[in-house]
């Protein structure tokens, strides 16, 4: 059953967008590997990536609570894609320094910000209610399917012929991106937002410390963050070391390095489409537990196997639970915030979840210095597995319903041709 032109349009500009991540997924860390073998230099690339969500999350959000969403899609896009036009003249001038790999990165990682923080408050515009489930499960496996494997392995092939040509690549993908998004209907501010169309300093801190209060005094979407950022935090701090860890102790050579971070992808498209059936049947708490559990476990055995066959099977189910919980995650913000206050809400619970992902990456390159990359996968293991046990406990599928049915989002689905 079709969801509407209007989500179509939305598919297409984040499909285009996420094969675009996924060939910077690939062929960022092999570039910058190729500039230096410092685990912690290696790591500072996820630090630049995702040091922008600790700065510009929050003002991302107020504005998408108050100007068109789908200007947002379009200049965030096209910065993203100057952003890597701009490396490829450098690489063309033969200037292969990492600090200038770290600016192209953190210019992407501020656009980022734009685009994800608005385009997961347009689904309730385009879609009822009761297809959020559908269309989140859609875009999530379109997202896990190009971002973590159709465009990883392309990433890894193009960068094995010439790292002009992938990141050239990438920057056309975006420019596509953004005219994709220029197709979507507007979406103006809710006509309850109580911004008033004013646009002063003081006028967006309020507006923002409006969506912050509502998130942190929702207790459910803040016990949800903090689990969120636990596996974020163990994430990123493995994520940086992984390209060392299989391109030495495990042996993957450079050209076969995107397959072996992709086929792991396809567990997480396969999560996404089976969300709308598996979630409701074994319920939201469940699966929140094994989001962090089951990667807990795939953490311990990448440090202390020695074998490709098993790290990708670990990998491989850690992607399934992951997806999952993405699915439970964003319908219940969608489900259970105003839309008016959407934008903001999202960006609050974003500074949590992928505020962690900075701190996470100099926290795994410190351990992968110290310790050496297998070890830093088993202490990452324990440390999430005791962060599950911490935060998850209180998470559970009646509290979930209960949020949902308290709260319903002040949804208007656009109508278009």
């Amino acid at each position: 059953m079709t969801l509407g032109p209007g989500f179509t349009r939305l598919w297409w500009s984040q499909g285009l967008s996420n094969l675009g991540d996924g060939l910077v997924l690939a062929a960022v860390p092999l570039l910058a590997v190729e500039m230096t073998r410092d685990p912690l230099l290696v790591a500072g690339i996820t630090v630049a990536q995702f040091l922008p969500w600790l700065i510009f999350t929050l003002p991302s959000g107020a504005l998408a609570d108050r100007i068109d969403r789908r200007l947002i899609m379009v200049w965030g896009n096209a910065i993203r894609a100057v952003g890597f036009g701009l490396l490829v003249l450098t690489l063309a001038a033969d200037l292969h320094a990492i600090v200038l790999l770290y600016l192209a990165v953190f210019l992407a990682g501020t656009a980022e910000t734009l685009v994800d923080n608005a385009a997961l408050t347009v689904p309730p515009r385009l879609v009822e209610r009761a297809d959020l489930e559908r269309a989140n499960g859609r875009l999530f496996a379109t997202q896990s399917a190009i971002n973590n494997f159709v465009g990883p392995t392309a990433g890894a092939a193009l960068f094995a012929l010439s790292a002009i040509m992938v990141f050239t690549s990438t920057a056309g993908l975006f420019a596509l991106a953004a005219l994709a998004a220029i197709t979507l209907p507007r979406m103006r501010p809710t006509a309850s937002d109580t911004s008033g169309g004013k646009h002063s300093a003081g006028d967006v801190v309020r507006s923002i410390r409006a969506g912050w209060s509502y998130f942190w005094e929702h207790r459910l979407l803040r016990r949800v963050a903090f689990i969120s950022g636990s596996i974020n935090l163990f994430s990123s701090a493995t994520a940086g070391l992984l390209v060392l860890l299989a391109t030495g102790p495990l042996g993957v050579s450079k050209s076969w390095y995107g397959v072996f971070i992709a086929v792991p992808a396809v567990g997480a498209v396969i999560g996404s489409l089976i969300a709308a059936r598996v979630v409701p049947a074994i319920g939201g708490g469940p699966v929140t537990w094994l989001a962090a559990l089951v990667p807990a476990a795939s953490y311990v055995v990448l440090g202390l196997s020695g074998s490709i066959v098993l790290s990708e099977i670990v990998m491989f189910l850690a992607a399934i639970s992951t997806a999952l919980n993405q699915i439970v995650v964003s319908t219940l913000r969608q489900a259970a915030v105003p839309d008016e206050l959407l934008g903001r809400v999202t960006a609050a619970y974003r500074l949590i979840v992928l505020g962690a992902v900075p701190v996470g990456a100099l926290v795994g390159g410190g351990l992968g210095r110290w310790l050496g990359p297998e070890d830093a996968f088993v202490v990452c293991g324990v440390g999430l597995a005791l962060a599950a046990v911490v935060f998850a406990s209180r998470v559970t599928t009646r509290a979930l319903r209960e949020a949902e049915r308290d709260v319903r989002p002040a949804t208007t689905v656009e109508q278009i041709s």
